[in-house]
């Protein structure tokens, strides 16, 4: 993807390598800009991305305030990315670290995938200005901070682990294992919005993995964090890709990448509601409560003609789960469904699921096999370790069921599967 301009570089040098590297993507124009004279530039150049490039620019506390002030609020976003050492402090906070020693080819790397994020909020504010100009629904998009929807998967096993699971899990969700295999596995069957692996591995394996999981495009930006190796990976492939010697400085440079992808896969969740005429929960991916109960009731009539089987499930969950927690679990059963099924998240924070022409012995089937996925997947707020089983309610549709009998028989929690 060739970069959008206008781009502003704020430096107290003139960086002529970088210069040329982001002007030969495709960026046009792009302001160069001191610290003192970067409120400015910023306000007359309504960038699309801005370039901290150096310590002083990154660490400047007068800039960081007008950044916050300027961009909080700004639609689409403005990404800034900052170039900084392992001794700063950046005074933007939501500014994307990237080492200070970094190639023009990396930082360039870096500022065209998060600009692709850029696009994708341009995108989702174009259709809703479209759909409101019609008459039409706009989905709702969460205001909550993104990185409280985020799950983070962390390998390691060695000194470092304990702090780094305490420091990312004070903001995200947790998903901890101790070879890098597993966490590979996860990779495959979540979505996560950031890899961090720690110490107790060889560089070779951890090269190896990254090797391949910079091979699929799926990951090609994905947050990638990596305590104590330096390592040769092409910076083009994993734009993403950040080092550090310790833990915080580690955790520092990733949760903010963590936060923008958090953001990107919210984007494309309210997208997909686009297409789906708005029936849809952005935060889950299932149907809105109301559209599952017209649907249900659709399918109970169909039902009744045809004389087919309809079961229903609740799935519930242990009070301690938090919204992250459950939203979670909706989005992997999103996942796992067939294609005639249907569910949504209750206001009660349980799942219900409605599966089609399916007899009873069919749906104890399908359940078990979705709470067993839950249980080996689902992250628990205060125990990432522990196992989350799910509790399921199951039962069938008889010939004189309405909607709300229906529902009734899996909303005590005192009866039992039929």
């Amino acid at each position: 993807m060739s970069l959008q301009g206008p781009i502003v570089v704020v430096a107290e040098k003139r960086s002529s390598k970088l210069l040329e590297a982001i002007s030969v993507a495709g960026a046009f124009p792009v302001i160069e800009t001191s610290c003192a004279d970067a409120a400015a530039a910023i306000a007359a150049a309504d960038p699309t991305a801005i370039i901290l490039a150096d310590s002083r620019a990154a660490t400047d506390a007068a800039l960081a305030e007008c950044l916050a002030r300027d961009l909080t609020r700004k639609a689409p976003i403005v990404p800034v990315v900052a170039c900084a050492g392992p001794e700063d402090t950046l005074s933007y906070r939501d500014a994307l670290m990237i080492g200070r020693e970094a190639t023009p080819a990396a930082i360039t790397a870096r500022v065209a995938s998060v600009l692709r994020v850029r696009t994708l909020h341009a995108s989702f504010l174009r259709r809703a200005e479209a759909a409101r100009a019609a008459g039409r629904t706009v989905p709702r998009i969460s205001t909550t901070d993104p990185i409280e929807d985020a799950t983070v998967i962390l390998a390691g096993r060695g000194r470092t682990y304990p702090e780094l699971s305490v420091g990312i899990g004070e903001h995200t969700g947790v998903i901890g294992v101790l070879t890098i295999e597993a966490a590979a596995r996860f990779l495959k069957t979540r979505d996560a919005d950031g890899l961090v692996i720690g110490d107790g591995f060889h560089p070779q394996s951890v090269e190896a993995v990254l090797t391949v999981v910079a091979e699929d495009s799926r990951f090609r930006d994905l947050p990638i964090g990596v305590i104590g190796h330096q390592l040769s990976i092409d910076e083009r492939e994993l734009p993403h890709l950040v080092f550090a010697d310790d833990p915080h400085s580690l955790i520092v440079k990733i949760l903010p990448l963590v936060r923008l992808h958090a953001f990107e896969r919210r984007l494309r969740r309210t997208l997909e509601n686009f297409d789906q005429d708005g029936i849809t929960d952005p935060a889950t991916g299932l149907l809105y409560h109301a559209a599952f109960i017209a649907e249900l009731d659709r399918v109970m009539r169909d039902a009744d003609l045809r004389s087919c089987g309809l079961s229903i499930a609740r799935f519930t969950f242990d009070a301690s789960f938090d919204n992250r927690a459950i939203n979670d679990a909706a989005r992997i059963i999103g996942k796992l469904m067939r294609g005639a099924d249907f569910a949504c998240r209750d206001d009660d924070g349980t799942i219900l699921v409605a599966f089609a022409e399916t007899d009873m012995r069919r749906a104890q089937a399908v359940t078990r096999r979705l709470s067993n996925v839950l249980k080996h997947t689902m992250v628990l707020p205060d125990n990432p370790r522990a196992p989350a089983t799910p509790r399921v309610i199951l039962t069938r549709r008889k010939a004189a069921d309405t909607v709300a009998s229906l529902l009734s028989r899996v909303t005590i929690p005192a009866v039992a599967a039929e």
